[in-house]
């Protein structure tokens, strides 16, 4: 009997996992894969702030599906609206629904507001191509509304690693085009990249502050309406263009289904082999809550699903095939930050300096985006993307 094997999403954590799974079930004849996502590539997306500053970016940070799986693999593009694990079949927003016997949930997640009153109504996100364009095409227009005397004003909210990146592409977008444009980064606690070694938290303010950001640190934002952001009890900043980065929650699709999640932001629980309490489903990615040694769940980092990913892959096969699952323990690698045209690396394995910038640290960056899109495609696309990275 034909086994169906579903995969959801088209992020580092499904397409990996699609590489993954394939290379698994060479010459295997009785499994049928499916691949499904809203988008027919596959987004680098922890390079698509550069398209805040140059939207030409793109067309080396997207890779396209059919230039990643093999012609056996299916694939759907469409959204996924539900997810029935009894009947076992992934509900599509315009297409037939999709029976699986295994399924991998790799969705991703989406933006989370906190209930902040005008937030979602008034602020961009960066969590898809179109994201990257829309706040370049804000911010574009603002600097042209603006002028020496009243430059434009934008406001990102959140200083983790997209709040740090996306405040570095506007900055080269202001000088590259010389425009009328002041930059505010504001984050609720304490430094920016909050809960890191407090070496790169430093490292990392110097260049935003050498790149003119203004960084406000230590008060949370309250409320938003179509002109001001509320910060604490007392501070206001107007804005043109704003942007929120501060926190990432599950997706929609995932409030009803029947599996253990956090009822937070319904993201799945699943144990170190990405298996969910039903046997049949697995989760990895930003989807997922999953297991590791301690009392936290793998990060939610586009480094942590690539690691997970092969592992995921594998382990679909695995339970084709009725074998023991293998455990994934996420294994930290170091920390590369990009502030516009400069970077800074932390923590990196096999370097002898625990922080550092300059040249190393830019070339360091782009190495490991020009690897992952050669892991996902081959060696051509990444030296074709290099430039932009």
């Amino acid at each position: 009997m034909t086994e169906n094997v579903v995969v959801l999403g088209a992020g580092y954590a499904g397409a990996g996992a699609i590489k993954s799974l394939e290379d698994e079930l060479d010459g295997v004849t009785d499994v049928d894969v499916t691949w499904i996502s809203e988008t027919d590539y596959h987004l680098v997306l922890h390079e698509s702030h550069r398209c805040i500053r140059d939207p030409s970016v793109q067309e080396n940070i997207t890779i396209p599906v059919h230039e990643i799986k093999q012609p056996s693999t299916s694939f759907v593009q469409d959204e996924v609206v539900g997810i029935d694990t009894d009947a076992q079949e992934v509900a599509l927003a315009d297409s037939d629904t999709v029976e699986y016997d295994y399924l991998l949930v790799g969705l991703g997640s989406q933006t989370a507001f906190f209930g902040i009153e005008g937030l979602k109504e008034h602020a961009l996100t960066l969590k898809s191509l179109d994201d990257a364009l829309d706040i370049h095409d804000n911010i574009q227009q603002a600097a042209r509304d603006a002028s020496t005397n009243d430059p434009a004003q934008v406001v990102i909210g959140g200083a983790g690693l997209s709040g740090i990146q996306t405040a570095g592409e506007v900055a080269e977008f202001r000088d590259e085009h010389n425009a009328p444009i002041d930059i505010h980064l504001v984050e609720g606690l304490d430094q920016v990249l909050p809960n890191s070694d407090p070496e790169l938290q430093g490292a990392l303010r110097k260049r935003l502050e050498a790149a003119d950001v203004n960084i406000k640190c230590g008060e949370f934002i309250g409320e938003v309406d179509e002109e001001t952001v509320y910060i604490g009890d007392e501070d206001e900043l107007d804005y043109d263009v704003l942007v929120w980065t501060g926190g990432i929650t599950g997706r929609d699709c995932m409030q009803d289904v029947d599996l253990d999640k956090d009822e937070r932001n319904h993201r799945i629980h699943a144990e170190g082999n990405f298996q969910t309490e039903d046997e049949h489903v697995f989760a990895i990615g930003d989807s997922a809550l999953i297991d590791q040694p301690g009392d936290q769940p793998a990060p939610p980092t586009a480094q942590a699903a690539w690691q997970a990913a092969e592992v995921a892959g594998e382990n679909l096969a695995r339970a084709v095939r009725g074998q023991p699952l293998k455990t994934w323990t996420h294994k930290d690698k170091g920390t590369v930050v990009s502030v516009g045209e400069k970077a800074v690396a932390h923590d990196v394995v096999n370097m002898p300096i625990e922080t550092f910038g300059g040249m190393p640290a830019k070339l360091l960056k782009k190495a490991i985006a020009a690897r992952w899109i050669k892991d996902v495609t081959g060696v051509g696309r990444a030296v074709k993307a290099w430039p932009d990275m």
